[in-house]
């Protein structure tokens, strides 16, 4: 193949990238506009929004073709991986704490125990520094 050729593959294979990651971004923005509760709301604002900007990502490293601006963009996916699923998991723990999470659509509640036990290990330690004793 010349490289012409290659080329005209690699901005094919860049526009079905982002093609792909526009409409993932699409169908992420669309479940969190129709989901019922929090927890699918959060799920929907992730999972596909952290691939679609990974697709899209790709698509542009096939299209720019620079060393720098790839690096770059390495840089973007790398920290949008590490940042998205703790900002998920500090907001679907804040929402149950405030009660914003539906508990009829939970099929497994483990924070509930969790909670709990904080609750009583705190309470045993208020009772330990009792001023009145």
């Amino acid at each position: 193949m010349t490289t012409d050729q290659w080329t005209t593959v690699a901005d094919v294979a860049s526009a079905v990238c982002l093609l792909g990651g526009a409409f993932l971004a699409f169908a992420a923005g669309v479940g969190v506009l129709r989901f019922p509760d929090l927890l699918a709301r959060m799920h929907a604002g992730t999972k596909p929004q952290v691939l679609g900007l990974i697709l899209v990502l790709i698509g542009l490293a096939l299209r720019l073709r620079s060393g720098g601006a790839v690096w770059a963009l390495v840089l973007v996916a790398v920290f949008q991986m590490l940042t998205a699923p703790v900002a998920a998991h500090m907001v679907g723990r804040a929402g149950y704490r405030t009660g914003k999470v539906r508990s009829d659509l939970l099929v497994v509640d483990e924070l509930t125990s969790d909670q709990e036990l904080a609750r009583a290990r705190d309470h045993g330690r208020a009772e330990d520094d009792d001023p009145r004793d």
